[in-house]
């Protein structure tokens, strides 16, 4: 059976945020096929291209032998125990997880799209992913780390 090692983009800002993005991260270390392999520092973070409270953001590290899609309807089922709902695009919401790197993969389905197609461009994602892997780099398109000085100017603080 194949191991990838994947990445987690983590987020909420609904209800008691902290508690659902801890509780998200315990939810991934249960999850069947997958052993959480790092967590990075909770962030507190502003909304972009949204509205509402501050985000609570982080970023996980899985091994998993599920497949990309599989491992994104697991994703979906972490978030639909939190009540997650989705009335428009960038709502607020209870718990977000996205798929941001699936080892070396290059997907572009229906339903997925792998590297997340918004990672370089923010904070709350480029942060979090260099505390685990400072010099990951994203399939396509290189080094994570030259995004950072782009997304310098996103409010964004550690916990």
């Amino acid at each position: 059976m194949n191991t990838a090692l994947a990445y987690i983009g983590i987020g909420a800002n609904l209800g008691d945020a902290r508690a659902n993005v801890l509780d998200a991260l315990e939810r991934l270390r249960r999850q069947p096929g997958c052993t959480l392999t790092a967590a990075s520092s909770l962030y507190r973070t502003a909304p972009i291209d949204s509205s509402g409270d501050d985000y609570i953001n982080a970023v996980a590290r899985i091994a998993t032998t599920l497949d990309a899609e599989a491992l994104l309807q697991a994703l979906h089922g972490i978030e639909q125990a939190h009540g997650r709902e989705r009335p428009y695009r960038n709502a607020p919401r209870t718990l977000d997880l996205d798929l941001l790197l699936y080892g070396d993969a290059v997907i572009h389905s229906h339903t997925l799209s792998v590297p997340h197609p918004r990672m370089t461009e923010r904070a709350f994602v480029l942060v979090p992913l260099l505390e685990l892997a400072p010099s990951i780099h994203i399939p396509g398109l290189g080094a994570a780390s030259q995004y950072a000085a782009g997304v310098a100017d996103q409010g964004i603080r550690p916990l």
